[in-house]
């Protein structure tokens, strides 16, 4: 079970989705403008939030922006459900680290799959192990450089953790679309480099194990330790 706050003014999708997730069993939260999400998002700290693009008060951007910059709900899954159907939409959403991103009108059926789907990610794999200074909690959704806290968004540990498990084998930008994003046909290689390029910033010293090779895409160049 989950704890997913929905973020919706259209009633009647509220209507649809709320049983379909509680049936689903997932504790489900409801609220119906961006910023009573983003208050709602701080107090309960959901593990998932599924977000109009919408929104009567600031648009759902702008809710994904301050949810993945924020300490406290940086952590949280989005998948945006938006009636905007255009590239240039979905591109704005993931590049902003949203997990997913489904066009209106769609499947109850098909958000509660993506939901579940989103989810099994990174329950996927639980080692813990360290390597040149980063040491991986994928369970507890923790990452240490030479002890330090390092506060990464859901897709950036994963980004960090397909890199990691690739070792010192040159992964193609293709390769990490698929193994990151699911193949989202909206995301471009572009994404895998802007990602890579904040992940390293977030590293600081320990950037440099993630090497790049210009016109294929990126390695970890970091002994691997058990923890």
């Amino acid at each position: 079970m989950a704890n997913v706050l929905l973020i919706d003014s259209d009633e009647a999708a509220i209507a649809s989705l709320l049983p379909a997730l509680v049936e689903a069993g997932h504790a489900v939260r409801v609220t119906r403008t961006g910023a009573g999400g983003l208050v709602g998002a701080r107090a309960q700290r959901p593990d998932l939030v599924v977000l109009e693009a919408l929104l009567p008060d600031i648009s759902g951007t702008e809710v994904c922006r301050s949810l993945k910059s924020d300490d406290a709900t940086s952590e949280a899954f989005v998948i945006f459900v938006s009636s905007k159907n255009a590239d240039g939409d979905r591109v704005a959403a993931l590049e902003l680290g949203a997990d997913d991103y489904v066009a209106k009108p769609f499947s109850v059926r098909e958000i509660v799959l993506r939901v579940d789907a989103v989810l099994r990610r990174l329950s996927r794999v639980s080692a813990a192990q360290p390597a040149a200074g980063i040491s991986i909690d994928r369970g507890a959704h923790r990452v240490l450089v030479h002890g330090r806290d390092v506060n990464l968004t859901s897709l950036e540990l994963r980004l960090l953790c397909a890199l990691f498990d690739g070792g010192a084998r040159v992964q193609s930008r293709e390769s990490l679309l698929r193994d990151v994003w699911g193949n989202q046909r909206e995301v471009t290689t572009r994404t895998v480099d802007t990602h890579v390029k904040r992940l390293r910033k977030k590293l600081g010293v320990a950037a440099t194990c993630i090497r790049s090779v210009r016109g294929v895409g990126y390695g970890f160049d970091a002994p691997r330790q058990e923890a």
